[in-house]
Formats: structure tokens, C-alpha cells, sequence
């Protein structure tokens, strides 16, 4: 049965299905803000959507990610008889192919020439031999930051930038000592002790700014950062590896 009302848990996924076949598109999540004029219902967020407003909204297809969104509400929706289809992320060559069956397999599109012109963009891009060690906080109060297996971390390795927690262990998981946390909780007084060269601040999940966060790294170079272009796999991978390069050099 051809795919014809879909709905989005993702924002980065509903951008994409927009780029591509925006007509698909019949609900999303409050966070899905781009494109800024899609006209769809909204289900509240990618952690607690309205499932039973997703079931009246007859969809043929959810779009949804292992990471952004809950397994109880995705097992719900299928218990209501919704066909589910889940992304799993982690690196830039994951979401070129995620992208591309969710697209054509799953929703019945032709590959779209933003995802071609994407890869290209990025196929261009020369790493850096001598990588910047660097910290990258996603939220504070309390402080986390990127771990290992983090879509954000392979691009930022992609244009040099070494994440220093990428192989951290989880120290609580005692029973699977090899278990990495990917998004840990480090105090700030061991975040300014480490080794780091650069603190990279996105602007999402947490909104750092000029005005809030360097101040909390005296001393360290900061690179403010788009997180969108950081965070989000769809149409702006196009332009993420000019505009992060762009904002990195700035610092450095």
C-alpha cells in the first residue's frame, strides 16, 4: 500500500520528508521547527507525543529514532496498530543510510538531490591530521557532554575536533564494565581540569551563547556552534560541514 500520510517523532526527519514530499507529512512533533511554515497537527514532544492523537490522525507511517524517542510510546503505537519506522544514528555514513531507506523504502520516494548534494559535501571534507582535543557540553546544571557513539562526535572528528570523552566508561555499570555512557555527567571542576584545548558550546539542546557558558571555561578557547548543523541528520548536512568549519575556525 503506497505511503501517503505520514507522521514525524523527529525534527530532523520531519525536515527531511518536508525537503523531499511535503505533502506526506500530516503531524510532528512542537520541536519540529523546520521548515518554519509546515502546516501539520501537532503531537506534543519526542518524548511524551500524544498517542492517541496520532492514532486519529490515521497515519500509514511513523518516522521515529531509537534515540530521540521512547520505546513505550513507539510499542503503543504499534499495540494501536501504527506502522512504526525506527532510525538508528550514531555516525554521519548511519544517517546518509538511514536517510536514504526511510526515504525510499519507507515512505516510497525517489532519492532525493539534497541527500546526494549532502554526501558530496561532505565526501570533500579533509580531517584535519593533527585533531583539536576538545570538550563539548550539551547541557549545564547539571554539565553533560557528548560521550563515545554520538552522531555530533563524528562530525566534529570528521573536522577535527577530538572529543576527550569519547571512550568514557559508565563507572555505575558494574555489571557490564564495558557499558560507555554516551551522554555523561561530569562536575565543571574536572571539566576545566581535563586536557582539552577548545570547549565547543552548540546552541541546542541547551542555548549556549557569548553570554552564557565560556565563562564558565576561563582561559579556554570556546567555539560557539550552530546545533542544528551539529545535531540534526537531513537537509542540513548540505551546508553543516561549511558552516561548523566556519564557526570552529573562527575560534582556533
Amino acid at each position: 500500500m503506497p505511503v501517503r500520510r505520514v507522521v514525524s517523532l523527529v525534527p530532523s526527519l520531519t525536515e527531511a520528508i518536508a525537503a523531499t514530499a511535503r505533502g506526506l507529512l500530516v503531524g510532528a512533533t512542537d520541536w519540529c521547527t523546520h521548515p518554519a511554515d509546515l502546516d501539520v497537527a501537532r503531537i506534543r514532544g519526542t518524548k511524551n507525543p500524544d498517542v492517541a492523537r496520532i492514532v486519529e490522525l490515521a497515519p500509514d507511517l511513523v518516522v521515529a529514532n531509537e534515540e530521540e524517542n521512547r520505546a513505550v510510546n513507539l510499542d503503543a503505537l504499534r499495540d494501536a496498530g501504527v506502522e512504526v519506522w525506527l532510525t538508528r544514528i550514531r555516525t554521519l555514513d548511519e544517517a546518509f543510510r538511514e536517510l536514504d531507506r526511510m526515504l525510499t523504502t519507507g515512505c516510497g520516494l525517489d532519492r532525493p538531490a539534497w541527500l546526494d548534494q549532502a554526501e558530496a559535501a561532505w565526501s570533500a571534507v579533509s580531517t584535519p591530521v593533527v585533531p583539536v582535543r576538545a570538550i563539548v557540553p550539551i547541557w549545564r546544571r547539571p554539565w553533560m557532554v557528548l560521550g563515545p557513539d554520538t552522531f555530533a562526535g563524528d562530525l566534529l572528528a570528521r573536522l577535527g575536533v577530538a572529543n576527550i570523552y569519547a571512550e568514557r566508561p559508565d563507572p555505575d555499570d558494574a555489571d557490564h564494565p564495558d557499558h560507555i555512557e554516551r551522554y555523561p555527567k561530569i562536575p565543571l571542576a574536572e571539566l576545566r581540569a581535563s586536557e582539552a584545548e577548545l570547549v565547543v558550546l552548540p546552541d541546542e539542546p541547551y542555548a549556549f551563547s557569548a553570554d552564557d557558558g565560556p565563562e564558565a571555561f576561563p582561559g579556554l578557547p570556546s567555539a560557539l556552534v550552530s546545533g542544528r548543523h551539529l545535531t540534526w541528520y537531513g537537509p542540513s548536512l548540505v551546508e553543516a560541514a561549511d558552516v561548523l568549519r566556519r564557526q570552529l575556525r573562527a575560534t582556533l
